[in-house]
């Protein structure tokens, strides 16, 4: 007799149980922790397949495009393979002082076609890492950082109106993701742009990670947004790797990421039960991707034990919290 391994749409473990909270949201993660996008030494260049074939093991229902992963067709079989989702693609903005690059609508339109072609749902948008903003990230509020001109500002709503109108026809919400090291980090940043670009266009991401190093509060931000925000990254952070950043320790952004700033759900400084309570109070229903750039340990590790403190949280916020 010959014993066949299952299917891999099989082999996801059972984390949900009767009674959690946040109950209609899937779960995701993100494939930077196996292939750092941003930084060769971070890139173990772990094939694609090992990855979703991790992503699916440790029960993750979704992920989001990752470095060296097929497009199209081939990106759709293989995620129907293990019964995954294209939860997001993330599109950066390279971007200056004065606003968008020129190249900026062709490079985020080509990461919305391989979100449409790929069969997947929500187009996360961000600036990309700019100098002078990439070294004092986590101080974005400091005298001597550079920021965008008014004409910038509005250069940048009318590209990311652009984008999210074309992406909207598609059927795909749009996801404003605030990103450390940029020039939308901090919570007031955050608001100008909110106020120039239609909300009927334009959603959030809410990634708390990033939002606690720009230097807000992500309970207040659920509040303050509510339905606005379509789309959440769970992530959290070392204290010690921020006040580092912060007291300009560090040489900026990347070096915080070498220095672990966002570490395993529960192992720092995010309140993810006060996060989760608030997005029930919203009635939230959308994605809950758990994100973490990069990691002491081996990334499936990492991968499982955030997925298993938040199918914890979920448990004891569904069984225990009242509203």
């Amino acid at each position: 007799m010959v014993l066949r391994e299952p299917p891999l749409a099989s082999r996801r473990p059972i984390l949900r149980r009767p009674g959690d909270a946040l109950a209609d949201c899937p779960i995701g993660t993100v494939p930077i922790l196996w292939n750092n996008v941003d930084l060769a030494d971070l890139r173990a260049v772990t094939s694609a397949d090992a990855v979703l074939d991790e992503i699916a093991r440790v029960g993750y229902e979704g992920t989001q495009s990752g470095n060296g992963f097929p497009e199209g067709d081939a990106l759709r079989t293989a995620l129907r393979d293990r019964d995954l989702r294209l939860a997001e693609v993330y599109a950066s903005i390279p971007c200056t002082v004065d606003g968008p690059t020129a190249e900026a609508l062709d490079l985020t339109r080509r990461r919305l076609s391989l979100l449409h072609d790929g069969g997947g749902e929500v187009l996360v948008v961000a600036l990309d890492v700019s100098p002078g903003r990439i070294e004092t990230a986590g101080r974005a509020g400091g005298a001597d950082v550079p920021r965008l001109t008014d004409r910038g500002w509005e250069q940048l709503a009318e590209l990311v109106s652009t984008l999210a109108g074309e992406a909207n026809a598609l059927g795909h919400p749009v996801a404003w993701h605030q990103h450390a090291g940029t020039f939308v980090e901090s919570p007031a940043e955050l608001d100008r742009l909110l106020g120039l670009v239609d909300a009927g266009l334009l959603g959030i991401c809410l990634d708390v990670g990033h939002y606690v190093v720009g230097g807000g509060d992500p309970v207040e931000a659920i509040r303050r947004y509510g339905a606005r925000i379509v789309h959440v990254h769970l992530k959290d952070i070392d204290p010690t790797v921020l006040d580092a950043l912060r007291g300009a320790e560090l040489g900026g952004f990347l070096d915080g990421i070498r220095g672990r700033l966002f570490t395993e759900l529960g192992a720092g400084i995010l309140d993810l039960r006060a996060v989760l309570s608030a997005l029930v109070r919203i009635g939230y229903r959308g994605w809950l991707v758990v994100e973490q750039d990069s990691c002491w340990g081996p990334p499936s590790e990492a991968a499982a034990i955030g997925r298993r403190v938040l199918a914890q949280e979920l448990r004891g916020l569904g069984s225990h919290q009242a509203f």
